[in-house]
């Protein structure tokens, strides 16, 4: 079975039986009839109206979209950011986009409304644009709230919609070699992110998912290294911090359903346990990964 099936699995399990508070209605994915997802290249999908390997609507200097851009554009089939090409995680989650060629998220049994970019760390407070046209994750939030929002609240229930962020994998590989003390530098990183999130439950949204960082201590060009960068302590340092994050804004927020999917956990199994999921090099990087239509 794909690794993605799995991965799916998991999440589904873990997501029916989630309540980040007693008392409260437990959230269950299969009511979920939207997902609205912000990150990096990880998580975003194109769209005909977005920057090529970049984005599903828009770029930094194409902040702004009307009513008719966003309901008009349609997610790109085999334009994501995995390796291989084809959908990437979210796709599979909400079965929007799977098939080859355009498809309109408001086709979808599960609409998918993606305003991650390929390439964002989580602010410029931090750490550079990869690009000048860059969209960092707390503009994309901004994008979605003055742009997106006032037309996505006419047919976007709050009660039925899971937001995703998935972030940080590029702020601790670019941050990797600051002279700073880093689980105070994540902390600070974490609630500029958290800040985002916030701005998104203030607007009446309640189920909020949180993927941890990847094993990137593995990569495979971490692993020829002496001394990888980030390492595994870095990389606990920051899955830590987001976990703490998240319970406190759960705190602050008794209405909030908010939950993290381990990826760290996840794929350090699949790492450590290749065979299972019929997967022959976990050292070195796929043989497509250079191909001009992978991003």
């Amino acid at each position: 079975m794909p690794v993605f099936k799995h991965f799916l699995l998991a999440f589904v399990t873990l997501s029916v039986g989630v309540s980040a508070a007693p008392k409260k209605t437990k959230f269950n994915w299969h009511d979920t009839k939207h997902v609205i997802a912000f990150g990096d290249s990880y998580t975003y999908v194109q769209g005909t109206a977005g920057r090529q390997n970049s984005t599903f609507i828009g770029d930094y200097f194409n902040f702004s979209f009307t009513e008719e851009e966003l309901l008009h554009n349609k997610i790109v089939q085999n334009q994501t950011a995995t390796a291989e090409g084809g959908p990437n995680w979210v796709e599979y989650l909400t079965g929007c986009g799977l098939k080859p060629g355009l498809t309109s998220p408001l086709s979808c049994k599960t609409q998918l409304w993606d305003f991650a970019f390929g390439g964002a760390d989580i602010s410029t407070k931090y750490t550079p644009r990869h690009h000048n046209y860059t969209v960092m994750l707390e503009e994309q939030v901004q994008q979605f709230l003055t742009y997106a929002q006032p037309t996505l609240s006419k047919i976007v229930d709050p009660s039925k919609t899971l937001v995703a962020f998935w972030i940080g994998i590029n702020d601790i590989n670019d941050s990797a070699n600051y002279s700073v003390d880093f689980p105070s530098f994540y902390d600070q990183l974490i609630s500029t992110l958290f800040a985002s999130v916030q701005s998104v439950y203030d607007i009446g949204y309640r189920n909020f998912l949180f993927m941890n960082l990847p094993p990137l201590d593995r990569t495979p060009g971490n692993v020829l290294k002496a001394t990888p960068s980030p390492n595994t302590t870095m990389i606990n340092w920051w899955d830590s911090s987001l976990t703490s994050h998240m319970h406190t804004f759960a705190a602050n927020n008794p209405s909030a359903n908010p939950f993290t999917f381990d990826v760290n956990t996840f794929l350090n199994n699949v790492l450590d346990h290749p065979d299972k999921y019929n997967i022959k090099n976990v050292t070195g990087y796929c043989a497509s990964y250079n191909q001009p239509y992978i991003n």
